[in-house]
């Protein structure tokens, strides 16, 4: 056993008391979960289940790196966001497989090197969320095919200009704003050990 596993089980858990679906729906489903929390304390807990998502950083490593942004309309934001390819995990899906089927369907884009480079809660105070990013490099263009009610307007953008777009607010996404964060880290500070991501 290694010691984040060691330090993970020494920890207090939580104690689920009663959990009820309160929703189904085709993306997500709703508990309400009665636990009593590591200090002692009952409380009631709603919850959003998901099946998880991944997100993919399609990068064009010409002479600078080039990031694959898409726009396109949110109903819970009211707005036409910035944002990488993304999608759910159908079940029994891979998420490797479900990376190249969102990149492919959302921009006809395929990559020959893919990477998991993140994996984070998407909003761990309600929603049981993970999100997985994807690093694709050596990208082919081809023939998009977004769903029917996916209206999706795709460009690439340089990092200087996409992290910009990040310290501006005009890329609003949280899934974006981290992997792009995490491309100007790389790419800035330790360049060797993106090579080595890359490469892998």
């Amino acid at each position: 056993m290694s010691k984040s596993s060691a330090r993970r089980q020494s920890r207090p858990r939580a104690r689920l008391l009663s959990s009820h679906a309160v929703y189904r729906g085709p993306v997500f489903w709703v508990s309400t979960d009665h636990v009593q929390e590591p200090g002692g304390v009952r409380v009631r807990r709603d919850l959003v289940h998901h099946s998880g998502s991944v997100v993919v950083l399609a990068v064009d490593f010409g002479k600078k790196p080039r990031i694959l942004l898409e726009r396109q309309y949110r109903h819970a934001a009211d707005d036409y966001l910035w944002e990488l390819p993304a999608g759910r995990i159908d079940p029994g899906e891979r998420e490797l497989h479900a990376a190249q089927r969102e990149l492919l369907e959302e921009t006809g884009y395929t990559a020959d090197r893919w990477r998991r480079i993140l994996h984070f809660y998407a909003s761990p105070g309600f929603v049981a969320e993970t999100m997985s990013v994807y690093l694709a490099t050596g990208l082919h263009a081809g023939q998009a095919h977004p769903e029917e009610d996916e209206v999706i307007y795709k460009k690439f953008v340089s990092l200087p200009a996409a992290v910009n777009m990040v310290l501006a607010g005009t890329i609003r996404d949280a899934k974006t704003i981290s992997s792009v964060l995490w491309l100007d880290h790389m790419s800035g500070r330790r360049r060797d050990n993106l090579k080595k991501v890359i490469q892998k």
